[in-house]
């Protein structure tokens, strides 16, 4: 009997480490998902100064 309580103990130990794991990663998601939103305006006005120095310069000759 105390080696299948062992044994059971183990399998309870496996299944709190992969929930305490998944609970982690999904944390860690959550926080990077809610850095993009907070420097998305930042990342619009950054595309927006690009897109306005992007200016073609014509070669204008007098011919």
């Amino acid at each position: 009997m105390s080696e299948q309580n062992q044994a059971q103990d183990k399998d309870h130990f496996v299944l709190y480490v992969a929930l305490v794991t998944v609970f982690a990663v999904g944390a860690l998601l959550l926080v990077k998902l809610s850095e993009n939103d907070k420097f998305a305006p930042i990342k619009d006005q950054i595309n927006e100064e690009n897109q306005q120095m992007n200016i073609r310069v014509l070669n204008q000759r007098g011919e």
